[in-house]
């Protein structure tokens, strides 16, 4: 497969990076010379100086031989030229593009249907927004994920000191809490990623993910410790295009909030266009304006400004004066080892909320979706399960998995299945399976089918 990515940016970079560990062909443009050289020092892809709106650099690129066009610059209007001389040159490459203004949401169905015919518009903004919102309903959870159309939920929660599941075998968990309906898949500890047998123990501190059906998961949160509270008070720190689209959001579900921005033009704007949100001006890091805004009363604050220090030091103070929980939102993907270290859990990026996006829409085969887990050194996916496979017809206890690979759920139909060693996949299964990426070519055998992943 070939693939042609416009922009060597932070998700272009990443994009790239992963695609290569699967010997793709992979093409990078960018006109930054800086941009290029690290694309090129650090993994094995073509690097083409230049604008990829250009339709020589395109040539020169391969579009006409390529699968895939990835438009990811940080100019909607660069991405969107980019797959409009694409199309010209090769209408029947995949064309894929970052779009980021709000200006052009109502028109995406329009750039599908009509020139430039781009098959998946990806808005990073929205999918943040949707993170954010799945993070909120899931007490406690750093990582929530779904399959199945929403039915199958797999989630991150850290084991607590004081937890009674501490220091326990996962073989003793029976015994512990019952014949409860829920898989613990994997752990991660001092990032490390253990995909866990019944002789492995939970520690405190451990970022244990589990996967449950939607019904249970207040039920198998529970057994954490971690429990529901309805969401009623939420401050937004920081009123750009995400905390706006947030509070719309939050609008729609009569949830009451509040959004501190610094730029007074800024404000105004926000105010005229939202109807319930009450809009302060000031500084979302303020110890005095948190203290007179009842901060302590507050259920969630999310920090969404765009400086990362400023969302940092915003969600430590918040939480240090009594709000219920922060979710904090993220670039640097550098920063991304320290964050629990320094007492900050829920963390949100755009940029990785658009790559995970993106490259669930280029898999093929009969993977449906995949998603990288905290740290990005294992996945969880999505699978078909084909009548020639090895791991249909027998109990899943004889069946030769990788070592650091699990079969996390198995959907039937409308029945969805928490396996045990004695269940069976049948042909045309949906099944999700956790792997860590070393165990990722076995799984591909064992499959019979060729599962394409990040």
């Amino acid at each position: 497969m070939k693939i042609v990515i416009v922009g060597a940016g932070e998700v272009g970079y990443h994009i790239a990076s992963r695609l290569a560990l699967e010997d793709k062909d992979v093409v990078v443009l960018d006109k930054d010379a800086a941009a290029l050289r690290r694309v090129a020092e650090n993994m094995d892809v073509q690097t083409i100086a230049g604008s990829g709106s250009s339709p020589s650099i395109l040539e020169e690129a391969g579009i006409r031989d390529a699968d895939i066009l990835l438009a990811v610059t940080n100019q909607d209007e660069t991405n969107l030229v980019a797959c409009l001389v694409a199309n010209m040159l090769s209408p029947t490459t995949l064309k894929i593009a970052r779009i980021r203004g709000a200006d052009f949401d109502a028109y995406h169905e329009t750039f599908r249907n009509q020139p430039p015919h781009i098959d998946t518009i990806i808005n990073p903004e929205i999918e943040v927004v949707k993170t954010i919102e799945r993070l909120m309903r899931v007490p406690g959870a750093v990582d929530v994920g779904e399959f199945a159309d929403g039915r199958i939920k797999f989630v991150g929660v850290y084991l607590d000191r004081q937890s009674r599941l501490a220091g326990i075998r996962l073989s003793e968990l029976p015994a512990t809490i019952g014949q409860r309906r829920f898989l613990i898949a994997v752990i991660v500890r001092e990032e490390e990623v253990i995909i866990p047998t019944g002789k492995d123990r939970l520690l405190p501190g451990d970022l244990v993910y589990f996967i449950c059906e939607e019904k249970q998961l207040a039920e198998a949160l529970s057994i954490f410790e971690k429990h529901a509270k309805p969401i009623k008070r939420v401050l937004i720190i920081g009123g750009g295009r995400i905390g706006y689209r947030l509070a719309v959001r939050l609008e729609a579900q009569s949830i009451y909030c509040k959004i501190i921005e610094k730029n007074p033009s800024r404000c105004a704007e926000l105010a005229e266009k939202l109807n319930k949100t009450v809009v302060l001006h000031g500084d979302g890091s303020d110890h005095t304006l948190l203290n007179e805004e009842n901060i302590a009363d507050i259920d969630v604050v999310i920090t969404l400004t765009n400086d990362e220090e400023t969302n940092v030091l915003s969600s430590l103070l918040a939480t240090s004066m009594g709000a219920g929980k922060a979710i904090t939102k993220i670039s640097k993907f550098s920063y991304f080892p320290l964050m629990k270290a320094i007492g900050i859990e829920q963390v949100v990026s755009p940029r990785l909320s658009a790559i995970n996006t993106i490259l669930q829409h280029i898999r093929r085969g009969k993977v449906l979706s995949a998603v990288s887990l905290k740290g990005e050194q294992a996945e969880v996916m999505e699978a078909v399960a084909l009548e020639t496979s090895d791991i249909v017809a027998k109990p899943l206890r004889r069946i030769a998995f990788p070592k650091g690979a699990i079969v996390a759920g198995i959907i039937r139909g409308e029945q969805i299945i928490i396996p045990t060693g004695e269940s069976v996949i049948e042909p045309n299964d949906h099944i999700i399976i956790f792997a860590q990426r070393r165990a990722i070519s076995g799984i591909e055998k064992i499959m019979a089918v060729k599962l394409e992943y990040f």
